[in-house]
């Protein structure tokens, strides 16, 4: 008896697979129960807008990768769809990074990851809203207009890969590619319930991706589970010669990944964001349970101090804005994107095309970053933002001398509604508060869907862990789903 097109759409990217493989379900009949749940929700009265393009070869690929299978193809994940944000190059198509500026550019080469998912047989569905150049915690800042969370659609999705993180947990695709440059794949994890992996730094290359800040920005994973996450990011990882600070990964046994035996694992839980101000009483209360679950398993947890957490955020931000005006600056009118000539010179062509291509946000990042490069400060404050990000490296890495893993909330508040924050900055930076240290240091973490709050809202924990400690943290998600399933409520008991 075949499945229906809800019924595949709630499959995970494993089991979708496995489906494949035994005949019992074509690629053909996965991207068609996709289309069709995207186009119904594209005429719902509040459409989540996860993606901004559908692709049009989407079912003639997915016929491809059915007939290349009964050809003997044995490609580990053929005819296995994918999301990918619209800032990652994929050859042939649109990559405008949600902004007004790149608008009607066509990416001539695939990015690397992309390469990788479609050598592997992949099928790309279409490309997922962002933050305007992924600058953003809610998907607001974007020129198609904001995504929607698909557990409440007055409520944001997280940014800036809301669009990855909505299309996963709508039930419009079985993963998908996002960036994250201090959280942006983490946050959206946390809001939308799903899984969201921010592998360290180098383990999946840059190549092909549009840049906000060099130094910090990865390509990370949105999914329905530990498993789908190590199998996506098994084919990816490796190292690249287009991309220098690319390195060596890899994860055995991905698409039957085995949990972690938690008995005598230590586990650091940093007290500054433990007891950190502005914490949700709810997700605190998430938070404690998790830690009690932990322990019921054997593990060792530890409130330990890293005081130099607390200046993370501010680092994160010095850091980040001077690289981001850095490279946005090759968005000028001439190279590539729209052109604003009134015909009175460079200069005025470069002001009139950044002025009417960039929105709001993107605008007050590059003037800061400028600023903070100036002559005015001689790069001191930048200089400064750095050794304080190797103190944070050190620091974090002296921990992990000691202990195996890191237990932290993804985000100090659950996601909030549309329109509230779009006009303070400040507290929407904040929204980075517990997620900005771990770009900081390069190391991987996971936000799990641990928990809701009493009004059934999703409550992501991260677990973290050393450098190239990925196939820990997400064996330890895995005994998590296999004792407790991937979600509980704060009040509920263990």
């Amino acid at each position: 008896m075949g499945k229906s097109e809800t019924d595949i759409c709630d499959l995970s990217a494993v089991e979708m697979l496995k489906l494949l493989e035994d005949g019992s379900l074509s690629s053909l009949e996965i991207v068609k129960a996709y289309k069709s749940a995207w186009e119904k929700d594209c005429t719902s009265g509040k459409p989540l807008q996860g993606y901004v393009e559908w692709y049009s070869d989407a079912e003639e690929k997915a016929a491809a990768a059915d007939a290349a299978r009964k050809n003997g193809d044995k490609s580990p994940l053929l005819g296995l769809p994918f999301a990918v944000k619209d800032n990652i190059s994929v050859k042939g198509k649109k990559c405008t990074c949600g902004s007004h500026i790149l608008e009607g550019y066509i990416a001539p080469y695939n990015a690397t990851v992309v390469s990788r998912l479609l050598d592997a047989g992949a099928v790309p569905l279409g490309r997922t809203n962002m933050d305007e150049f992924a600058m953003g915690s809610s998907t607001e800042y974007s020129s198609y207009g904001p995504s929607r969370n698909p557990v409440d659609r007055n409520l944001t999705p997280g940014g800036s890969s809301g669009g990855s993180a909505a299309v996963v947990a709508g039930g419009q695709a079985p993963f998908a590619l996002g960036t994250e440059t201090g959280g942006s794949v983490r946050l959206p994890a946390s809001y939308c319930g799903v899984y969201g992996l921010k592998p360290t730094y180098g383990t999946l290359s840059r190549y092909g991706v549009v840049a906000f800040g060099s130094s910090l920005d990865q390509v990370g994973i949105l999914s329905k589970s530990a498993e789908d996450t190590a199998l996506a990011l098994s084919v990816m990882a490796g190292r690249d010669r287009c991309d220098d600070t690319s390195a060596s990964l890899e994860i055995s046994n991905p698409s039957n990944l085995p949990p972690l035996d938690l008995k005598g694992v230590k586990i650091a839980l940093p007290k500054e964001f433990v007891v950190a101000k502005g914490l949700d009483s709810r997700i605190s209360a998430v938070f404690d349970k998790v830690c009690v679950w932990f322990k019921s398993q054997g593990a060792i947890l530890d409130v330990v101090s890293i005081p130099v957490l607390e200046a993370a955020v501010s680092c994160y931000y010095v850091i980040a804005l001077s690289e981001a005006a850095s490279n946005l600056s090759r968005f000028d009118g001439i190279r590539y994107g729209i052109r604003r000539d009134p015909g009175e010179g460079y200069d005025e062509l470069y002001v009139s095309t950044r002025s009417d291509g960039f929105g709001a946000e993107v605008k007050r990042r590059i003037v800061i970053g400028n600023y903070v490069l100036s002559t005015h400060f001689s790069g001191d404050c930048y200089k400064k933002a750095m050794s304080v990000r190797a103190r944070i490296q050190k620091d974090v890495a002296d921990v992990f001398s000691k202990y195996d893993l890191m237990l932290v909330p993804t985000s100090p508040t659950t996601a909030f509604p549309l329109g509230s924050k779009v006009d303070d900055p400040l507290a929407m930076y904040l929204s980075d508060l517990f997620t900005t240290f771990v770009n900081l240091a390069r190391i991987p973490s996971l936000s799990v869907p641990m928990g809701k709050t009493p009004e059934g809202l999703p409550v992501g924990i991260q677990i973290c862990g050393p450098m190239f400690g990925e196939e820990k943290i997400l064996r330890a998600a895995k005994t998590w789903e296999v004792d407790c399933g991937r979600e509980f409520s704060a009040e509920a008991p263990l």
